[in-house]
């Protein structure tokens, strides 16, 4: 599950590099994996501060972290 989990971090990674800040839901489409998992993968990303994520009216936005972005 480790190297799935990896694997699909990778995938977003990808994604968020071709398309920028997306609506979590549009990355859950593009990524074409189990929610769980890209959920999983996500919260990978974030601990290492790879991703920032913003929670706007309802929705949460996904986006490479920049530097000088706080997380």
């Amino acid at each position: 599950m480790i190297t799935e989990i990896g694997i699909v971090a990778g995938e977003i990674w990808h994604f968020l590099d071709r398309n920028g800040e997306v609506n979590i839901d549009v990355l859950f489409a593009g990524i074409e994996r189990r929610q769980e998992v890209v959920l999983m993968s996500l919260g990978w990303l974030a601990r290492e501060g790879h991703v920032v994520l913003w929670y706007i009216d309802g929705k949460y936005q996904v986006g490479l972290r920049k530097p000088g972005d706080e997380y």
